[in-house]
Protein backbone atom coordinates (compact mmCIF):
# COMPACT_ATOMS: atom_id res chain seq x y z
CA UNK A 1 0.00 0.00 0.00
CA UNK A 2 1.56 3.44 -0.85
CA UNK A 3 1.28 6.51 0.88
CA UNK A 4 -1.24 8.45 -1.56
CA UNK A 5 -3.48 5.23 -1.09
CA UNK A 6 -3.27 4.56 3.02
CA UNK A 7 -4.49 8.57 3.31
CA UNK A 8 -7.20 8.99 0.69
CA UNK A 9 -8.97 5.40 -0.02
CA UNK A 10 -12.30 6.78 1.64
CA UNK A 11 -15.96 5.52 1.06
CA UNK A 12 -17.46 8.57 1.89
CA UNK A 13 -18.04 11.99 0.32
CA UNK A 14 -17.37 14.94 2.32
CA UNK A 15 -21.04 16.93 2.51
CA UNK A 16 -22.28 19.24 4.87
CA UNK A 17 -19.06 18.85 7.24
CA UNK A 18 -19.42 15.32 7.49
CA UNK A 19 -18.36 12.47 5.80
CA UNK A 20 -21.55 11.05 4.34
CA UNK A 21 -22.28 7.31 2.64
CA UNK A 22 -22.92 8.23 -1.42
CA UNK A 23 -26.33 7.91 -3.47
CA UNK A 24 -24.41 5.22 -5.88
CA UNK A 25 -22.13 2.40 -5.38
CA UNK A 26 -20.10 3.65 -8.47
CA UNK A 27 -16.53 4.50 -7.70
CA UNK A 28 -13.31 6.39 -8.88
CA UNK A 29 -10.56 4.29 -9.27
CA UNK A 30 -7.00 6.43 -9.43
CA UNK A 31 -3.75 4.70 -10.85
CA UNK A 32 -0.54 6.36 -10.97
CA UNK A 33 0.95 8.34 -13.62
CA UNK A 34 4.36 6.79 -13.00
CA UNK A 35 3.96 3.03 -12.59
CA UNK A 36 0.34 2.64 -14.03
CA UNK A 37 -0.90 0.99 -10.57
CA UNK A 38 -4.00 1.67 -8.52
CA UNK A 39 -3.09 4.16 -5.71
CA UNK A 40 -6.87 4.83 -4.31
CA UNK A 41 -10.43 5.11 -4.63
CA UNK A 42 -13.03 7.31 -3.72
CA UNK A 43 -17.13 6.80 -4.54
CA UNK A 44 -18.01 8.74 -7.54
CA UNK A 45 -21.04 11.35 -6.43
CA UNK A 46 -24.47 11.58 -8.05
CA UNK A 47 -27.32 14.22 -8.98
CA UNK A 48 -28.62 13.12 -5.24
CA UNK A 49 -24.89 13.88 -4.03
CA UNK A 50 -25.16 17.22 -5.52
CA UNK A 51 -28.42 18.14 -4.66
CA UNK A 52 -27.27 17.22 -0.67
CA UNK A 53 -24.02 19.56 -1.04
CA UNK A 54 -25.88 22.51 -2.65
CA UNK A 55 -28.63 22.44 0.19
CA UNK A 56 -25.71 22.04 2.77
CA UNK A 57 -23.69 25.04 1.34
CA UNK A 58 -27.08 27.14 1.10
CA UNK A 59 -27.84 26.34 4.88
CA UNK A 60 -24.60 27.07 5.96
CA UNK A 61 -24.80 30.36 3.70
CA UNK A 62 -28.07 31.36 5.18
CA UNK A 63 -27.51 30.35 8.88
CA UNK A 64 -27.11 33.44 10.77
CA UNK A 65 -25.80 32.03 13.52
CA UNK A 66 -22.97 30.26 11.48
CA UNK A 67 -21.01 31.25 8.37
CA UNK A 68 -23.67 33.22 7.18
CA UNK A 69 -23.52 35.34 10.28
CA UNK A 70 -20.22 35.98 10.29
CA UNK A 71 -18.01 39.00 10.90
CA UNK A 72 -14.83 39.46 8.44
CA UNK A 73 -12.74 39.48 10.97
CA UNK A 74 -14.38 36.05 11.80
CA UNK A 75 -13.94 34.42 8.51
CA UNK A 76 -10.15 35.42 8.33
CA UNK A 77 -9.97 33.37 11.97
CA UNK A 78 -11.41 30.12 9.84
CA UNK A 79 -9.45 30.65 6.71
CA UNK A 80 -6.33 30.98 8.51
CA UNK A 81 -6.93 27.84 10.98
CA UNK A 82 -7.31 26.22 7.71
CA UNK A 83 -4.20 27.12 6.20
CA UNK A 84 -2.57 25.80 9.16
CA UNK A 85 -4.42 22.69 9.35
CA UNK A 86 -3.16 22.34 5.34
CA UNK A 87 0.63 22.62 5.72
CA UNK A 88 0.09 20.11 8.22
CA UNK A 89 -1.12 18.05 5.22
CA UNK A 90 1.12 19.89 2.93
CA UNK A 91 3.90 16.78 2.07
CA UNK A 92 0.73 14.12 2.02
CA UNK A 93 -1.10 16.56 -0.54
CA UNK A 94 1.68 17.01 -2.85
CA UNK A 95 2.53 13.18 -2.61
CA UNK A 96 -0.71 12.69 -3.51
CA UNK A 97 -1.40 14.78 -6.73
CA UNK A 98 1.66 13.88 -7.61
CA UNK A 99 1.22 9.97 -7.74
CA UNK A 100 -2.08 11.06 -9.34
CA UNK A 101 -1.01 13.11 -12.54
CA UNK A 102 2.50 13.14 -12.63
CA UNK A 103 3.68 16.29 -11.75
CA UNK A 104 6.79 15.92 -9.83
CA UNK A 105 7.16 16.27 -6.82
CA UNK A 106 9.85 18.73 -6.31
CA UNK A 107 6.76 20.92 -8.73
CA UNK A 108 3.94 19.71 -6.54
CA UNK A 109 6.13 20.30 -3.06
CA UNK A 110 6.37 24.72 -4.47
CA UNK A 111 2.91 24.83 -5.67
CA UNK A 112 0.49 22.38 -4.80
CA UNK A 113 1.76 22.60 -1.33
CA UNK A 114 2.31 26.13 -0.52
CA UNK A 115 -0.23 27.97 -2.74
CA UNK A 116 -3.61 27.09 -1.45
CA UNK A 117 -2.30 28.00 2.16
CA UNK A 118 -0.75 31.24 0.77
CA UNK A 119 -3.89 32.10 -0.92
CA UNK A 120 -5.86 31.65 2.65
CA UNK A 121 -3.57 33.87 4.76
CA UNK A 122 -3.47 36.65 1.75
CA UNK A 123 -7.52 36.66 1.05
CA UNK A 124 -7.65 36.54 5.21
CA UNK A 125 -5.81 39.75 5.30
CA UNK A 126 -7.52 41.47 2.87
CA UNK A 127 -11.08 40.50 4.59
CA UNK A 128 -9.92 41.84 7.39
CA UNK A 129 -8.64 45.05 5.78
CA UNK A 130 -10.98 45.72 3.15
CA UNK A 131 -14.07 47.72 4.06
CA UNK A 132 -17.58 45.62 2.67
CA UNK A 133 -19.57 48.88 2.99
CA UNK A 134 -19.34 52.75 2.30
CA UNK A 135 -20.92 55.60 2.23
CA UNK A 136 -20.92 58.18 -0.74
CA UNK A 137 -21.86 61.68 -0.91
CA UNK A 138 -24.23 62.38 -3.64
CA UNK A 139 -24.53 64.79 -6.79
CA UNK A 140 -28.60 65.07 -6.24
CA UNK A 141 -28.14 65.40 -2.71
CA UNK A 142 -28.01 62.86 -0.04
CA UNK A 143 -25.74 60.16 -0.03
CA UNK A 144 -25.95 56.51 -0.60
CA UNK A 145 -24.56 53.18 1.21
CA UNK A 146 -23.12 51.45 -0.97
CA UNK A 147 -22.46 47.40 0.60
CA UNK A 148 -20.82 44.46 -1.08
CA UNK A 149 -21.96 41.29 0.25
CA UNK A 150 -21.34 37.45 -0.81
CA UNK A 151 -22.34 36.38 -3.87
CA UNK A 152 -23.82 32.87 -2.57
CA UNK A 153 -23.27 28.94 -3.06
CA UNK A 154 -20.57 28.55 -5.78
CA UNK A 155 -20.90 25.88 -8.41
CA UNK A 156 -16.48 25.28 -8.55
CA UNK A 157 -14.97 22.96 -11.21
CA UNK A 158 -11.44 22.14 -10.57
CA UNK A 159 -8.92 20.19 -13.50
CA UNK A 160 -6.10 17.76 -13.10
CA UNK A 161 -3.34 19.44 -13.40
CA UNK A 162 -2.94 21.95 -10.43
CA UNK A 163 -6.15 20.33 -8.40
CA UNK A 164 -4.81 22.19 -5.20
CA UNK A 165 -3.19 25.16 -6.31
CA UNK A 166 -6.72 25.88 -9.05
CA UNK A 167 -8.93 25.13 -6.37
CA UNK A 168 -7.48 28.26 -3.68
CA UNK A 169 -7.86 30.77 -6.36
CA UNK A 170 -11.75 29.65 -5.75
CA UNK A 171 -12.25 29.14 -2.10
CA UNK A 172 -9.46 31.50 -1.27
CA UNK A 173 -11.33 34.83 -2.32
CA UNK A 174 -14.49 33.57 -1.91
CA UNK A 175 -14.28 32.32 1.60
CA UNK A 176 -12.79 36.00 2.34
CA UNK A 177 -16.26 37.02 0.75
CA UNK A 178 -18.45 35.05 2.98
CA UNK A 179 -19.35 32.56 -0.20
CA UNK A 180 -20.18 28.88 0.41
CA UNK A 181 -18.78 26.15 -1.92
CA UNK A 182 -19.76 23.24 -3.41
CA UNK A 183 -16.63 21.30 -5.20
CA UNK A 184 -16.40 19.05 -8.48
CA UNK A 185 -12.70 17.56 -8.35
CA UNK A 186 -11.38 16.23 -11.59
CA UNK A 187 -11.70 12.38 -11.89
CA UNK A 188 -8.21 12.29 -12.71
CA UNK A 189 -7.14 13.90 -9.27
CA UNK A 190 -9.69 12.77 -6.24
CA UNK A 191 -7.17 11.46 -3.54
CA UNK A 192 -5.64 15.15 -2.53
CA UNK A 193 -9.45 15.87 -2.32
CA UNK A 194 -9.99 13.76 0.94
CA UNK A 195 -6.97 14.97 2.46
CA UNK A 196 -7.66 18.55 1.82
CA UNK A 197 -11.42 17.76 3.91
CA UNK A 198 -9.76 16.01 6.50
CA UNK A 199 -8.10 19.53 6.51
CA UNK A 200 -11.38 21.25 6.02
CA UNK A 201 -12.78 19.38 9.56
CA UNK A 202 -9.98 19.65 11.61
CA UNK A 203 -9.75 23.53 10.76
CA UNK A 204 -13.70 23.95 12.61
CA UNK A 205 -15.01 25.50 9.65
CA UNK A 206 -18.54 25.18 10.09
CA UNK A 207 -20.18 22.93 8.35
CA UNK A 208 -21.40 23.04 4.66
CA UNK A 209 -19.04 25.84 3.84
CA UNK A 210 -17.08 23.36 1.65
CA UNK A 211 -18.33 20.34 -0.20
CA UNK A 212 -16.48 17.97 -2.17
CA UNK A 213 -18.44 15.76 -4.84
CA UNK A 214 -16.26 14.31 -7.21
CA UNK A 215 -17.24 12.96 -10.75
CA UNK A 216 -17.23 13.36 -14.61
CA UNK A 217 -18.67 16.01 -16.75
CA UNK A 218 -22.06 14.74 -16.40
CA UNK A 219 -21.76 15.72 -13.06
CA UNK A 220 -19.97 19.20 -13.25
CA UNK A 221 -23.07 19.84 -16.35
CA UNK A 222 -25.63 18.81 -13.41
CA UNK A 223 -23.96 21.02 -10.96
CA UNK A 224 -23.45 24.31 -13.35
CA UNK A 225 -27.06 24.10 -14.01
CA UNK A 226 -28.79 23.69 -10.36
CA UNK A 227 -31.01 25.96 -9.55
CA UNK A 228 -29.23 26.16 -5.91
CA UNK A 229 -26.06 27.99 -7.28
CA UNK A 230 -25.27 31.76 -7.86
CA UNK A 231 -22.00 31.36 -9.25
CA UNK A 232 -19.66 29.68 -10.98
CA UNK A 233 -15.99 29.22 -11.17
CA UNK A 234 -14.47 27.12 -13.83
CA UNK A 235 -11.13 26.07 -14.93
CA UNK A 236 -10.10 23.45 -18.22
CA UNK A 237 -10.73 23.69 -21.03
CA UNK A 238 -11.67 25.89 -23.95
CA UNK A 239 -14.58 23.41 -25.40
CA UNK A 240 -15.83 22.39 -21.80
CA UNK A 241 -15.96 26.00 -20.71
CA UNK A 242 -17.55 27.67 -24.10
CA UNK A 243 -20.01 24.54 -22.91
CA UNK A 244 -20.61 26.07 -19.43
CA UNK A 245 -20.67 29.46 -20.52
CA UNK A 246 -23.89 28.60 -22.85
CA UNK A 247 -24.80 27.26 -19.59
CA UNK A 248 -24.68 30.37 -17.52
CA UNK A 249 -25.87 32.66 -20.01
CA UNK A 250 -29.28 31.35 -20.30
CA UNK A 251 -29.70 31.16 -16.45
CA UNK A 252 -28.02 34.53 -16.44
CA UNK A 253 -25.33 33.48 -13.84
CA UNK A 254 -22.12 34.94 -13.19
CA UNK A 255 -19.49 32.64 -14.44
CA UNK A 256 -15.19 32.94 -14.12
CA UNK A 257 -13.88 31.05 -16.67
CA UNK A 258 -10.02 29.86 -16.55
CA UNK A 259 -9.48 28.41 -19.91
CA UNK A 260 -6.56 26.95 -22.28
CA UNK A 261 -3.79 28.83 -23.97
CA UNK A 262 -0.87 28.78 -26.48
CA UNK A 263 0.97 31.67 -25.23
CA UNK A 264 4.16 33.30 -27.02
CA UNK A 265 7.74 33.33 -25.38
CA UNK A 266 9.50 36.14 -27.21
CA UNK A 267 12.59 35.79 -27.43
CA UNK A 268 14.09 38.94 -28.27
CA UNK A 269 17.36 39.74 -30.51
CA UNK A 270 19.25 41.40 -27.47
CA UNK A 271 18.06 38.18 -25.02
CA UNK A 272 21.05 36.99 -22.60
CA UNK A 273 20.22 32.83 -23.56
CA UNK A 274 22.90 31.53 -20.77
CA UNK A 275 20.85 28.69 -19.36
CA UNK A 276 23.06 29.00 -16.06
CA UNK A 277 21.60 32.28 -15.57
CA UNK A 278 18.08 31.42 -17.04
CA UNK A 279 17.51 28.14 -17.02
CA UNK A 280 14.70 27.83 -14.50
CA UNK A 281 12.75 30.53 -15.42
CA UNK A 282 13.07 29.34 -18.67
CA UNK A 283 11.67 25.94 -17.60
CA UNK A 284 8.89 27.18 -14.93
CA UNK A 285 7.70 29.57 -18.36
CA UNK A 286 7.78 26.81 -21.16
CA UNK A 287 7.72 22.97 -19.56
CA UNK A 288 6.31 23.68 -15.89
CA UNK A 289 4.43 20.61 -14.98
CA UNK A 290 5.33 18.21 -17.87
CA UNK A 291 3.82 21.06 -20.16
CA UNK A 292 0.72 20.32 -18.93
CA UNK A 293 -0.23 24.02 -17.25
CA UNK A 294 -2.57 26.34 -19.04
CA UNK A 295 -0.17 29.56 -19.22
CA UNK A 296 2.91 28.05 -20.72
CA UNK A 297 4.85 29.69 -23.47
CA UNK A 298 4.67 26.75 -26.05
CA UNK A 299 5.65 28.72 -28.71
CA UNK A 300 9.14 29.90 -29.11
CA UNK A 301 9.34 33.14 -31.17
CA UNK A 302 12.85 33.62 -32.31
CA UNK A 303 14.37 36.32 -34.17
CA UNK A 304 15.77 34.87 -37.48
CA UNK A 305 19.02 36.46 -36.80
CA UNK A 306 19.80 34.48 -33.80
CA UNK A 307 17.41 31.22 -34.50
CA UNK A 308 19.79 28.76 -35.14
CA UNK A 309 20.65 29.69 -31.74
CA UNK A 310 17.88 29.55 -30.19
CA UNK A 311 16.59 26.23 -31.26
CA UNK A 312 20.28 24.43 -30.01
CA UNK A 313 20.09 26.31 -26.80
CA UNK A 314 16.02 24.44 -26.60
CA UNK A 315 17.26 21.31 -28.08
CA UNK A 316 19.78 20.89 -25.56
CA UNK A 317 17.60 22.03 -22.49
CA UNK A 318 15.38 19.67 -23.43
CA UNK A 319 17.88 17.07 -24.03
CA UNK A 320 19.53 17.78 -20.40
CA UNK A 321 16.41 17.19 -18.66
CA UNK A 322 15.84 14.69 -16.10
CA UNK A 323 12.53 12.26 -17.05
CA UNK A 324 11.48 9.46 -14.47
CA UNK A 325 9.02 8.67 -11.70
CA UNK A 326 7.04 11.62 -10.89
CA UNK A 327 7.76 11.14 -6.99
CA UNK A 328 11.70 11.13 -7.77
CA UNK A 329 13.09 14.42 -6.21
CA UNK A 330 15.38 14.71 -8.98
CA UNK A 331 12.64 14.28 -11.88
CA UNK A 332 12.01 17.76 -13.61
CA UNK A 333 9.68 15.76 -16.51
CA UNK A 334 6.88 13.19 -14.87
CA UNK A 335 4.66 11.43 -16.52
CA UNK A 336 1.27 12.52 -18.39
CA UNK A 337 -1.55 12.37 -16.22
CA UNK A 338 -3.06 9.57 -17.83
CA UNK A 339 -2.95 7.36 -21.06
CA UNK A 340 -5.36 9.31 -22.97
CA UNK A 341 -3.69 12.76 -21.94
CA UNK A 342 -0.17 10.62 -23.70
CA UNK A 343 -2.24 9.95 -26.67
CA UNK A 344 -3.78 13.00 -26.96
CA UNK A 345 -0.11 14.60 -27.16
CA UNK A 346 1.49 11.96 -29.45
CA UNK A 347 -1.05 12.42 -31.83
CA UNK A 348 -0.09 16.33 -32.10
CA UNK A 349 3.59 15.43 -32.52
CA UNK A 350 2.45 13.12 -35.27
CA UNK A 351 0.87 15.74 -37.15
CA UNK A 352 4.18 18.01 -36.45
CA UNK A 353 6.23 15.97 -38.28
CA UNK A 354 3.14 15.51 -41.23
CA UNK A 355 3.52 19.18 -41.19
CA UNK A 356 6.78 19.58 -42.32
CA UNK A 357 8.04 21.03 -39.09
CA UNK A 358 11.92 19.78 -38.03
CA UNK A 359 11.91 17.36 -35.22
CA UNK A 360 15.07 18.53 -32.88
CA UNK A 361 14.75 16.36 -30.36
CA UNK A 362 12.56 13.41 -28.58
CA UNK A 363 9.22 12.93 -30.16
CA UNK A 364 8.48 9.78 -28.83
CA UNK A 365 8.84 7.60 -25.35
CA UNK A 366 11.26 7.43 -22.90
CA UNK A 367 13.32 3.76 -23.50
CA UNK A 368 14.34 3.48 -19.94
CA UNK A 369 10.40 3.80 -19.01
CA UNK A 370 8.57 0.92 -19.58
CA UNK A 371 5.44 1.89 -17.35
CA UNK A 372 4.04 5.08 -16.96
CA UNK A 373 2.77 7.54 -19.86
CA UNK A 374 5.83 9.10 -20.37
CA UNK A 375 6.45 11.29 -23.55
CA UNK A 376 9.73 12.65 -23.77
CA UNK A 377 10.12 16.51 -24.33
CA UNK A 378 10.10 17.67 -27.89
CA UNK A 379 11.17 20.45 -29.69
CA UNK A 380 10.12 21.24 -33.05
CA UNK A 381 12.02 23.97 -35.51
CA UNK A 382 11.25 25.46 -38.13
CA UNK A 383 7.34 25.37 -37.37
CA UNK A 384 4.95 27.64 -39.31
CA UNK A 385 2.95 29.90 -37.06
CA UNK A 386 -0.09 28.68 -39.11
CA UNK A 387 0.20 24.69 -38.00
CA UNK A 388 -1.61 22.71 -36.12
CA UNK A 389 1.15 22.44 -33.44
CA UNK A 390 1.36 25.68 -33.17
CA UNK A 391 -2.28 26.97 -32.85
CA UNK A 392 -3.92 24.40 -30.60
CA UNK A 393 -3.27 23.11 -26.74
CA UNK A 394 -1.14 20.27 -26.96
CA UNK A 395 -1.16 20.22 -22.95
CA UNK A 396 2.53 18.26 -23.16
CA UNK A 397 6.08 18.89 -23.39
CA UNK A 398 5.92 20.33 -27.02
CA UNK A 399 7.40 23.10 -27.90
CA UNK A 400 7.26 25.12 -31.25
CA UNK A 401 10.13 27.42 -32.48
CA UNK A 402 8.77 29.77 -34.51
CA UNK A 403 11.06 32.41 -36.42
CA UNK A 404 10.36 36.32 -36.60
CA UNK A 405 11.92 39.48 -37.95
CA UNK A 406 11.43 42.14 -35.95
CA UNK A 407 9.56 43.53 -32.92
CA UNK A 408 6.70 44.12 -35.12
CA UNK A 409 6.34 40.86 -36.53
CA UNK A 410 7.04 38.78 -33.50
CA UNK A 411 4.19 41.12 -32.20
CA UNK A 412 2.13 40.31 -34.99
CA UNK A 413 2.76 36.08 -35.07
CA UNK A 414 1.88 36.25 -30.84
CA UNK A 415 -1.42 37.95 -31.04
CA UNK A 416 -2.25 35.16 -33.96
CA UNK A 417 -3.82 32.60 -31.54
CA UNK A 418 -7.58 32.08 -30.63
CA UNK A 419 -5.69 32.32 -26.91
CA UNK A 420 -4.70 35.15 -24.85
CA UNK A 421 -3.36 33.48 -21.23
CA UNK A 422 0.37 33.79 -20.48
CA UNK A 423 3.31 34.74 -22.08
CA UNK A 424 6.85 36.07 -21.62
CA UNK A 425 9.27 38.60 -23.13
CA UNK A 426 12.78 37.56 -22.89
CA UNK A 427 15.42 40.37 -23.20
CA UNK A 428 18.17 41.81 -21.19
CA UNK A 429 16.47 45.61 -21.82
CA UNK A 430 13.31 45.41 -19.66
CA UNK A 431 12.02 48.71 -20.68
CA UNK A 432 12.66 47.00 -24.41
CA UNK A 433 10.56 44.51 -23.31
CA UNK A 434 8.10 45.45 -20.70
CA UNK A 435 7.41 48.12 -24.68
CA UNK A 436 6.82 44.68 -26.33
CA UNK A 437 4.42 43.10 -23.22
CA UNK A 438 2.15 46.37 -23.99
CA UNK A 439 1.49 45.01 -27.65
CA UNK A 440 0.58 41.66 -27.01
CA UNK A 441 -2.87 40.49 -27.07
CA UNK A 442 -3.02 38.36 -23.20
CA UNK A 443 -4.00 38.68 -19.42
CA UNK A 444 -0.67 38.32 -18.57
CA UNK A 445 2.86 38.73 -18.98
CA UNK A 446 6.42 37.80 -17.56
CA UNK A 447 9.87 39.55 -18.46
CA UNK A 448 12.23 37.11 -18.35
CA UNK A 449 10.23 34.60 -16.26
CA UNK A 450 6.67 33.91 -15.80
CA UNK A 451 4.88 32.98 -12.79
CA UNK A 452 0.94 34.28 -11.66
CA UNK A 453 1.54 36.04 -8.17
CA UNK A 454 -0.99 35.96 -6.10
CA UNK A 455 -1.06 39.97 -5.96
CA UNK A 456 -1.84 40.80 -9.69
CA UNK A 457 -5.46 39.51 -11.25
CA UNK A 458 -4.97 36.28 -12.96
CA UNK A 459 -6.87 35.45 -16.70
CA UNK A 460 -7.21 35.28 -20.13
CA UNK A 461 -8.62 36.98 -23.20
CA UNK A 462 -10.20 35.45 -26.37
CA UNK A 463 -10.51 31.56 -26.02
CA UNK A 464 -8.75 31.88 -22.51
CA UNK A 465 -11.74 32.58 -20.28
CA UNK A 466 -13.89 35.16 -18.77
CA UNK A 467 -13.35 37.47 -15.31
CA UNK A 468 -9.95 37.52 -13.54
CA UNK A 469 -9.01 35.07 -10.14
CA UNK A 470 -6.45 36.19 -7.88
CA UNK A 471 -5.36 39.73 -6.38
CA UNK A 472 -8.26 41.92 -5.05
CA UNK A 473 -10.06 41.85 -8.43
CA UNK A 474 -10.63 37.90 -7.24
CA UNK A 475 -12.08 38.96 -4.32
CA UNK A 476 -14.78 41.12 -6.37
CA UNK A 477 -15.71 38.74 -8.34
CA UNK A 478 -17.59 36.77 -5.09
CA UNK A 479 -19.52 39.84 -3.87
CA UNK A 480 -22.32 41.65 -5.13
CA UNK A 481 -23.17 45.73 -5.01
CA UNK A 482 -26.09 46.91 -3.80
CA UNK A 483 -27.32 50.85 -3.30
CA UNK A 484 -28.92 51.77 -0.44
CA UNK A 485 -30.24 55.76 -1.35
CA UNK A 486 -29.91 57.58 2.14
Amino acid sequence: MTTAESRTDTDELFIGGAWRTPSSGARITVNSASTEERIGSVPEGAQSDIDAAVAAARAAFDDPNGWGGFTPDQRADAMERLADEYDKRAGAIAAAVSSQNGMPIAVAEKLEAVFPPLLLRYYAGLARQRPFEETRPGLLGGSTLVTSTPIGVVGAIVPWNFPQALAAFKYAPGLAAGCTFVFKPSPETVLDSVIFAEAIAAAGIPDGVINIVPGGRDLGSYLVSHPGIDKVAFTGSTGAGRSIAEACGRLLRPVTLELGGKSAAVILDDADLDLAKIGEQLFSSTLLNNGQTCFLGTRILAPKSRYDEVVETFTGFAQYLQVGDALDPTTQIGPMASARQRERVESYIAKGRDSGAMLTTGGGRPEQLDKGWFVQPTIFAGVDNSSVIAQEEIFGPVLSIIAYDGDDEAVRIANDSEYGLGGSIWTSDHDHGVAVARRIETGSLGINAYLPDPTAPFGGIKSSGLGRELGPEGLEAYLVKKSIYL
